[in-house]
């Protein structure tokens, strides 16, 4: 009866002794795992740690391009609104004017007269 008492106790320690060096092996998966978490936080922290003050600085900037860039296009709109009555303008002055009524070809013939052909 000892006999069996004795080869439990010894089958509860190895299962217990192989539980105890699998935990182990967790905490070292665990324990690297952390030393690798903390040091990318610790690098991101080195790189990222000026990066407000730009950030900050490129929002100002986006902030003054978006208003140029609004200024621009109303001046844009303007000028379209100036060539537009000016070709508005142009069309009145042709369908007003008898000169410019005249076909651009009939005024290319009196600017370049055509040139008498001889005859043999």
């Amino acid at each position: 009866m000892v006999t069996i008492v004795v080869i439990i106790n010894t089958l509860i320690a190895l299962i217990n002794f192989y539980i105890a060096w699998r935990i182990w092996k967790l905490r070292r998966v665990i324990a690297n795992a952390t030393k690798a978490i903390l040091a990318a936080d610790r690098n991101t922290h080195n790189v990222l740690y000026g990066a407000p003050i730009p950030i900050t600085q490129g929002k100002k900037g986006i902030a003054a391009l978006r208003k140029q860039h609004q200024g621009l296009v109303i001046k844009l709109q303007q000028f379209k609104q100036v060539l537009l009555l000016l070709g508005f303008g142009q069309r009145i002055w042709q369908t007003r004017n008898p000169m410019a009524r005249q076909s651009k070809y009939a005024n290319k013939a009196r600017i370049f007269p055509l040139k008498a052909k001889k005859v043999k």
